[in-house]
């Protein structure tokens, strides 16, 4: 069965860290492009970050641009964003998504697969 599974969410301070994970099961993570999103309360869901499959080049929005890291493992089938000096703005549920094609922020870019979601917020 193929699936996406995001993990690593939860409630952190600002100014703090938090390190999710996409996990595939059923395809190879590799050979596709993974993006991130997010959606916050009351916002339009929002492409942050995602990663090409042939030579893991990242891309980021603006609202993320040297604060947020993707990464992938292609030994553990799973990509990684790293999210440092977390505002209160990025309470949001985080998606993953994979594409065996192409990468995209877009939205309304289909993408093959998507996951759950984790929520993520960020509160004193």
């Amino acid at each position: 069965q193929v699936q996406l599974v995001e993990s690593g969410g939860g409630l952190v301070q600002p100014g703090g860290s938090l390190r999710l994970s996409c996990a595939a099961s059923g395809f190879t993570l590799d050979n596709y492009y993974i993006g991130w999103f997010r959606q916050g309360p009351g916002k339009e869901r929002e492409g942050i970050s995602y990663i090409s499959s042939s030579n893991s080049r990242t891309f980021y929005a603006d609202s993320v641009k040297g604060r947020f890291t993707i990464s992938r493992d292609n030994a553990k089938n799973t990509v990684y964003l790293q999210m440092n000096s977390l505002k209160p703005d990025d309470t949001a549920v985080y998606y993953c998504a994979a594409d065996r094609d192409h990468g995209s922020l877009y939205t309304d870019y289909p993408y093959d697969y998507w996951g759950q979601g984790t929520q993520v917020t960020v509160s004193s």
